[in-house]
């Protein structure tokens, strides 16, 4: 071996010490969770709930702060300019991760290239619900409602460029249902709108229409994901009714910055991982109607990169323009 060698070998072995070293002093100090929305909602609830168990596991506290604002782009690139010694953690929404790179204009940070996946935290089942009066109780049925009616149908979302809105967009795009998107400022909102009438159809999560098709406020016209929804056990998934491989989901993930060591990385994905599997952290979750996950590092950044590829497409075809 020649001495640059030699002396390349050492700083690599340097490097990998200290790597380590440092995995196993994590964590030292309290640990920033950024939410890139207000406080209140499922998503901030979800981190709220799973920082008491984090907490827990790592033996310092997790601090959750909410930096909302541009859809939530601003608490997201707090994240992408932080150091990488894994203080800094971001509770990554699908809407802001792989769908705003494509809405809007520009963005301020690069999914890829800014970001270590650390795991998905879970799934959030999605819906398309009627209003009672609108006579469509199924897919077959509304499409052909919609056939012989062009020109008549809206949905409701929670925003122009939600996971909502270009989960409805691909709907549309497989079937060739005849429908037009209007933009709410919440998901509820949207909801709500569409049990007064007001639209006769509205994409949201499963959990914030599923008391009112319970209650016969609205008709669960079909589930996208790939089985039924536990909260909705008699609305019939897409696949169900003839489209093959129709899922569209929501999703809510941690990630740290790029180049965060892999060993804090892997400390990390291990103790929530771990949280993950504690009855009350599932039971908190089921209550937001997110089904837990907890999938590799490896597994979630596979995963944003095909939604990325998958929203793009939607979004371009559907000429969706969020700003």
């Amino acid at each position: 071996m020649s001495a640059p060698e030699f002396r390349s070998w050492i700083a690599l072995c340097l490097a990998a010490t200290a790597c380590a070293l440092q995995a196993q002093e994590y964590p030292q100090k309290p640990i920033r969770l950024i939410v890139p929305f207000a406080t209140g909602g499922a998503t901030d609830n979800s981190a709220r709930a799973l920082s008491d168990r984090l907490a827990a596991k790592l033996g310092q506290r997790i601090v959750v702060e909410n930096r909302g604002g541009a859809g939530g782009n601003i608490g997201t690139e707090i994240v992408a300019q932080a150091a990488p010694d894994g203080y800094t953690l971001l509770l990554a929404l699908d809407a802001t991760m792989v769908v705003n790179p494509f809405t809007l204009s520009s963005v301020p940070f690069d999914t890829v290239k800014d970001f270590a996946p650390i795991t998905k935290l879970g799934d959030v089942a999605l819906v398309l619900a009627a209003n009672p009066s609108l006579p469509a109780k199924n897919l077959a049925e509304l499409l052909a409602y919609s056939k012989a009616n062009p020109n008549k149908l809206s949905y409701s979302s929670g925003g122009n460029g939600s996971t909502t809105h270009v989960a409805g967009e691909l709907l549309k795009q497989r079937t060739g249902l005849d429908m037009q998107h209007i933009a709410y400022k919440s998901g509820g909102l949207a909801v709500l709108d569409a049990v007064a009438g007001q639209v006769q159809l509205t994409y949201s999560a499963a959990a914030g229409s599923n008391q009112q098709i319970r209650a016969g406020k609205l008709v669960g016209i079909g589930v996208s994901t790939a089985k039924r929804v536990d909260s909705l056990p008699d609305v019939p998934t897409f696949i169900e009714q003839g489209l093959a491989g129709f899922e569209a989901v929501s999703w809510v993930g941690i990630m740290a910055p790029a180049k965060t060591p892999r060993p804090i990385i892997d400390r990390l994905h291990k103790e929530i991982v771990a949280a993950l599997q504690e009855p009350p952290l599932r039971e908190r979750f089921g209550l937001l109607g997110i089904e837990p996950v907890g999938n590799t590092p490896e597994e979630f950044a596979a995963q944003i990169k095909a939604d990325m590829a998958r929203w793009q497409r939607v979004v371009e075809r559907a000429k969706i323009k969020a700003d």
